[in-house]
């Protein structure tokens, strides 16, 4: 019995057909642009291992935003780089902090562009770590431990001023245990019930995280954060981590990082059916724009694959430093 070749070339022939039957298709609205601010006037420094990235000051935000704005992008995502840091990183939860102002102003020119006020410590301690830590010293060797229940006091007092500064998301990255039950009891007890949490996951301890320690100052001054952060060889584990997210309150989940956590994203998005986020990471981005200024690269092109790849495994939301030029390229 003989049987006819099929012909999947058919449906291959012309861009139109092959536009008529494509699967995923990328939309500007599943973006969101990161953006780092920091004080002083006049800046606009661009970050040296993430070319086309910059740090805004308050007085240079505005054209940024305007050109997120008009590029039809739904949301920024807000990193803060402080004046000052201590031990507890009390300006990231003072209300006169950099985030908050940010948050004010970028909520003035555009009450409809959505803040994504990112929930951490790193950027605001003198450490560099997410939480709270007791320091003890050996043979003149610093060493630390993160103390988890007293961090969620202060990752709560953030985000309840994040909230109070007008941010529409609240993002907590930090990774201690509860911290999602600890940032919804504190956010419905001051009246933000109605904010979302877009809850950091499933977050690894990731080498691709190295540019971005550069951009928000971040980098832990002793130690690593392996202890809070997922293991990049467990799949089991984001499943653990979602699901009591998923019972604590989140609204949305996360996987960070993205492009080599693509099965992290398909089975979590099997898994739970809550909007799901993609974060494609500083690293993820500064090895594309490295090898396209080498010209090794078509950059559009494996740009919107990449990006393409993350919302077929089944992320709703993409977090990405791409986001204004994919949208620049979406348009044709």
């Amino acid at each position: 019995m003989s049987f006819p070749i099929t012909r999947h070339r058919r449906l291959r022939g012309s861009a139109g057909i092959r536009g008529m039957v494509r699967e995923t298709v990328l939309n500007v609205l599943d973006f969101v642009q990161p953006i780092f601010v920091t004080y002083g006037t006049g800046v606009k420094n661009e970050i040296s291992s993430m070319p086309g990235v910059y740090h805004f000051s308050l007085d240079t935000l505005k054209a940024e935003v305007d050109e997120i704005a008009a590029l039809g992008i739904p949301a920024v995502l807000l990193f803060g780089i402080p004046e000052t840091k201590d031990a507890i990183g009390s300006s990231g939860f003072a209300e006169d902090g950099i985030v908050q102002e940010a948050t004010r102003l970028i909520k003035q020119w555009y009450p409809e562009l959505l803040v994504v006020a990112d929930t951490c410590l790193c950027e605001f301690t003198d450490h560099g770590h997410c939480g709270m830590v007791h320091t003890h010293t050996v043979n003149g060797v610093v060493h630390g431990d993160v103390i988890n229940d007293a961090s969620l006091d202060l990752l709560t007092r953030t985000a309840v001023s994040q909230a109070k500064a007008g941010a529409d998301i609240i993002a907590p990255s930090n990774m201690m245990d509860g911290f999602v039950h600890a940032i919804r009891a504190g956010l419905d007890e001051n009246g933000f019930e109605h904010v979302p949490i877009m809850s950091y996951s499933v977050k690894y301890a990731s080498a691709f995280y190295g540019p971005f320690r550069e951009a928000a100052d971040s980098a832990p001054q002793f130690g690593n954060r392996k202890t809070y952060q997922m293991d990049p060889a467990n799949l089991r584990e984001a499943l653990r981590e979602a699901e009591s997210d998923v019972l604590e309150g989140a609204d949305m989940l996360m996987v960070k990082p993205a492009l080599a956590y693509l099965d992290v994203i398909r089975t979590i998005r099997d898994q739970f059916n809550l909007p799901l986020v993609a974060y494609n990471v500083s690293g993820e981005y500064s090895m594309v724009k490295a090898a396209a200024q080498q010209g090794w690269i078509d950059e559009q092109a494996v740009v919107l694959e990449m990006l393409t790849g993350m919302k077929r495994a089944g992320a709703d939301i993409i977090i990405t430093y791409f986001a204004k030029d994919a949208a620049r390229w979406l348009r044709g």
